[in-house]
C-alpha cells in the first residue's frame, strides 16, 4: 500500500471553546471596535463601539438562555452580538458582511472550531435589515439585541442644536429593555421616550423596518414580538 506522498501529518491542536470574555479581551477585536466607532463618529453616526458591542453581546446571550437554548449556542450568540459591527472599520456599506469576514480570521487564530466560526459568521452577516434575515437561533438573537439598543447614551454629538433624526430619537429614549417571557413565548421591546425631544412618529420613521425584522426574528424563535412605547403597546 502506498504511503502518504505528503508525509505524516502534524497533529492538529484541539479546538478551543472561545467565549465572549475571550473576545472582549482580544486586542485585535478591541482595535477593530475602537477604530470602527471612531470612523462612524467622524461621519456623524451614533455610537457603535464597546458600549454597543457589549450590550448586544449580553442581550443576545440572555435571549437564548431565557428561551432554554443550549449554553454553547447562547455563548455563540453572545460572540456574534459582540462582533457584529467590527466591519464598520472598513466601511459602513455592507458592514455586516465585512464584519463576518474580519471575525472569521481572528476566531480561527483563537482556535475556534470551523463549524462554530461558520455559525457566528452567518449570524453576523444576517443582522442588517436592508438585506439580512434570521437564519438561525443565533442570528435571531443577534438581530433582536442589535435593534433593541436605542438609548440617549448612543448619541455622540454634543451639540443638540445640530441633532439629526437619529440623534433625536436615540436621545429621547430614556430607557429601553428587551423583555423575554419564556412561558408566554413573547419578546417585548419596552422603550420610554421623552416626547419633548422626539415624537413617537419619528421613531417609526427610522425604526419601522427594524421592528419588522425583530418581529420576524422573534417568530423564528417561536415567539411573538411586542413593541411597547411609554407603556402603550404599538406592535
Amino acid at each position: 500500500m502506498a504511503g502518504n506522498p505528503q508525509g505524516p501529518r502534524e497533529p492538529q491542536a484541539p479546538h478551543k471553546l472561545v467565549t465572549l470574555e475571550d473576545c472582549q479581551h482580544n486586542a485585535t477585536f478591541s482595535h477593530y471596535l475602537e477604530l470602527a466607532n471612531e470612523s462612524l463618529n467622524n461621519q456623524g453616526y451614533t455610537e457603535h463601539g464597546f458600549r454597543h458591542a457589549n450590550l448586544v453581546g449580553h442581550i443576545s446571550l440572555n435571549v437564548l438562555r431565557h428561551l432554554g437554548f443550549p449554553e454553547r449556542e447562547s455563548e455563540l450568540a453572545a460572540i456574534a452580538g459582540y462582533l457584529h459591527d467590527v466591519g464598520n472599520l472598513v466601511s459602513r456599506e455592507m458592514h455586516s458582511i465585512t464584519s463576518a469576514v474580519l471575525a472569521k480570521d481572528e476566531l480561527r487564530a483563537m482556535g475556534m472550531a470551523p463549524r462554530e466560526i461558520a455559525m457566528v459568521m452567518s449570524a453576523i452577516g444576517s443582522h442588517e435589515e436592508t438585506y439580512g434575515t434570521a437564519t438561525s437561533a443565533i442570528s435571531a438573537a443577534t438581530i433582536l439585541a442589535d435593534k433593541s439598543d436605542v438609548h440617549r447614551s448612543r448619541v455622540q454629538n454634543d451639540d443638540g442644536t445640530t441633532f439629526d433624526i437619529h440623534d433625536r430619537v436615540n436621545y429621547a429614549a430614556r430607557k429601553s429593555f428587551l423583555r423575554v417571557d419564556s412561558g408566554e413565548r413573547s419578546i417585548s421591546l419596552e422603550i420610554e421616550i421623552d416626547t419633548e425631544v422626539s415624537q413617537v412618529m419619528e421613531y417609526f420613521e427610522i425604526f419601522l423596518s427594524r421592528m419588522v425584522m425583530c418581529r420576524s426574528a422573534a417568530e423564528f424563535l417561536d415567539c411573538k414580538f411586542h413593541l411597547v412605547i411609554n407603556n402603550n403597546e404599538l406592535l
